[in-house]
C-alpha cells in the first residue's frame, strides 16, 4: 500500500515544480496532476515548501485526462496531519472500530452481501464511504452473476441492475456523495493507481536485445538455448489477423461467442462495453485459451513464428496443458509478476496496441513479490501501477537489472522458461500468446512435472498427477531415444562447466592474483 510518505512526498515535489515553473510561464496551462484539485493542503504547507531550497526532486505523478474526482472526496492521510484543526471523519463515523485497519474494516464488510451493504450505508459518513467501496461490489457481481454481465459505469450500478432490473441505474452518480475530511491512505491509493498515468521514465528504458530476419538456427544459438529474452520484428507480417483483428471486426466474427474474462465469462461487445467505462485498479483482462476452439476462424489466421514450430506437448493431442491464449484489455490492465506454467517458454505477438514488459532472469525475485519456497503461491500485494511507484525506481541500482521494452503492434517477445515478468498494456491491445516445450527446454519440463508437489505447481489440466508419465511416454513413443540423448547431451555440459581449466586452478579470478593451488 502507498504510504502517508510516499503520498506527500509526490505532493510536495509537485508543490516545489509548479512554484519553479510559475515564473517562467505564467500563462502556460500545466497538466492536470494528482496534487492539484483533489489533494488539497494547507496554507501553511505550502508556505514551508517556499522555503525549501533544495532543487534536487522529481515531478509528481499525472493523472489521466479520463481520471474522476476522487471517491467520495477521500484524501490521502498526511492531509490531515497539515490540516490543523481538522478532524477524521472516518474514526468518528466508525465508533469502536476506528481501532481496526480499513484493510480489515473492509475485509469484514465482505462478507455482507449487497442488500446489507446499502443498509450499511445511511448509518454514518464513514460507513458510505466503506460499504461503497468498489472492489466490494465487483467482487459481489463475479462472485454472484447469473445470466449476462452488464457493465453499468460502476460495479454498484451494475449490481442493482442486475439485481433490481426495474430500478434506473441512470439516478445513480458514479462518484456518489463527497465527505469532507475523509483520510484513508488504503482507499485513496486505490483511486489514485487506477487513474495515474505511466510516468516516462518507467518507460524510457529500452534493454532488449531486437532481432529482424534471423535464421532458426542463429535463434537456437543465441536466446533459446542460453535461456535470454528476445523481441522478434518482422515474423508476423503475414498474419491476416494483423490486417483484420480490430474491436468491429472481432465483434462482429464472434457475435453472441462468450470468452474467459477473470473469473466470468463474457460476449466480447460487452467486454469493450466494460473495458471503455471501467476505471480500475485492476481492469479485468480477457484472456481465454479456447479462443481457437471457440471460434475456428481465429485460430486460422495468425500463424506461429517458425521460430516456435517445435512444440513437444503436441504429442499429447487433446490432452496437453492449455498452451494459447488470445488477450484483450484496455490501458492499464495486465499481469503482475510470475513465471510462466510447467518450465514452459512463450512467445507474446502485439496484433494491436502496445504492451511494457518487465523481465527479471530466474535467479532473481522482482522486488515486492514473494514467492513462497516450494514455489506454488507467489504473493504480490501491490498493484501493477503501485509496484512502478515503489518499487521500479530501485532496480536502476541493482547489478541485474531488468529486461525491458515496449512491445508494438507487429512484434513478437520471446520469453524464456523461469523469467519472472510483468506486463501492461499501454493502450487498448489484442495479443495472442502461446507456451510451448522443444529439445532445449524438455528436460526441464519433464523435471518440473515429477516434482512432489506437481499436484499444486501443474498448471492447465485436469490431470496434474499423471502428466509427467502420460508426457513421457507419448515423447518415448514419438522420438525414442530423445530424451536419453538430451540427459546424456546435458551431463556433458554440465561436466564441462564444472572442469577448470590450468589457469583457473591457478588464478583467482575475483580477487586478480595468483593462488598457490597446486
Amino acid at each position: 500500500m502507498l504510504s502517508c510518505k510516499t503520498l506527500l512526498s509526490q505532493r510536495t515535489k509537485s508543490i516545489r515544480k509548479k512554484k519553479k515553473t510559475k515564473t517562467k510561464s505564467k500563462n502556460k496551462k500545466t497538466t492536470k496532476s494528482v496534487s492539484t484539485k483533489q489533494n488539497p493542503i494547507s496554507k501553511n504547507y505550502q508556505e514551508l515548501e517556499e522555503e525549501e531550497e533544495d532543487e534536487d526532486f522529481e515531478e509528481g505523478f499525472n493523472l489521466k485526462a479520463s481520471a474522476r474526482s476522487s471517491s467520495h472526496g477521500v484524501q490521502p492521510l498526511g492531509n490531515l496531519y497539515l490540516s490543523p484543526g481538522s478532524v477524521n471523519s472516518r474514526n468518528t463515523g466508525l465508533g469502536n472500530l476506528q481501532t481496526l485497519t480499513d484493510e480489515l474494516v473492509l475485509e469484514i464488510l465482505g462478507l455482507l452481501g449487497g442488500t446489507h451493504l446499502g443498509v450499511l450505508a445511511t448509518v454514518s459518513r464513514s460507513f458510505y464511504v466503506f460499504a461503497n467501496h468498489e472492489p466490494l461490489w465487483r467482487n459481489l457481481v463475479l462472485d454472484d452473476l447469473k445470466g449476462r454481465l452488464l457493465y453499468n459505469g460502476s460495479w454498484k450500478s451494475t449490481y442493482i441492475a442486475a439485481h433490481c432490473p426495474s430500478f434506473d441505474v441512470s439516478s445513480i452518480r458514479v462518484s456518489g456523495l463527497r465527505v469532507r475530511d475523509f483520510y484513508s491512505d488504503y482507499l485513496f491509493q486505490s483511486w489514485l493507481c487506477a487513474n495515474l498515468e505511466m510516468k516516462p521514465e518507467w518507460l524510457e528504458r529500452d534493454n532488449i536485445i531486437r532481432r529482424r530476419g534471423i535464421s532458426v538456427e542463429e535463434f537456437i544459438s543465441d536466446f533459446e538455448e542460453p535461456n535470454k529474452p528476445v523481441l522478434l520484428e518482422g515474423c508476423m507480417d503475414n498474419w491476416v489477423a494483423l490486417a483484420k483483428w480490430d474491436r468491429d471486426y472481432l465483434v462482429q466474427l464472434c457475435s453472441d461467442v462468450q470468452f474467459l474474462v477473470g473469473p466470468v465469462l463474457m460476449k466480447l461487445g460487452d467486454y469493450f462495453r466494460y473495458a471503455d467505462q471501467a476505471r480500475e485498479e485492476r481492469p479485468l483482462y480477457l484472456f481465454d485459451p479456447k479462443f481457437g476452439e471457440k471460434v475456428a476462424t481465429l485460430g486460422s489466421e495468425y500463424e506461429v513464428p517458425v521460430y516456435f514450430k517445435e512444440d513437444l506437448f503436441g504429442v499429447l493431442g487433446n490432452e496437453r496443458p492449455d498452451y494459447r491464449w488470445i488477450i484483450i484489455g484496455p490501458a492499464g490492465s495486465g499481469s503482475s509478476f510470475h513465471i510462466d506454467p510447467n518450465s514452459t517458454s512463450a512467445w507474446n505477438a502485439v496484433i494491436t496496441g502496445s504492451k511494457k514488459w518487465v523481465l527479471f532472469p530466474p535467479d532473481v525475485v522482482p522486488p515486492g513479490v514473494h514467492p513462497s519456497p516450494d514455489g506454488a503461491e507467489v504473493a504480490c500485494p501491490v498493484s501493477i501501477i503501485e509496484w512502478f511507484m515503489n518499487f521500479y525506481g530501485a532496480t536502476k541500482t541493482w547489478k541485474k537489472k531488468p529486461i525491458e521494452c515496449i512491445c508494438k503492434a507487429g512484434e513478437v517477445i520471446f520469453v524464456p522458461r523461469g523469467w519472472w515478468h510483468l506486463v501492461i498494456n499501454l493502450e487498448e491491445s489484442i495479443a495472442i500468446t502461446q507456451n510451448y516445450v522443444s529439445r532445449r527446454n524438455l528436460l526441464n519440463v519433464l523435471d518440473f512435472l515429477k516434482r512432489p508437489n506437481a499436484s499444486t505447481l501443474v498448471s492447465g489440466t485436469r490431470d496434474r498427477v499423471n502428466l509427467y508419465d502420460k508426457f513421457k511416454n507419448a515423447i518415448e513413443a514419438s522420438f525414442p531415444g530423445t530424451i536419453d540423448l538430451l540427459t546424456l547431451k546435458a551431463e556433458e555440459k554440465n561436466a564441462q562447466q564444472k572442469k577448470s581449466s590450468f589457469w583457473d586452478s591457478v588464478m583467482d579470478s575475483q580477487a586478480g592474483a595468483f593462488k598457490f593451488s597446486f
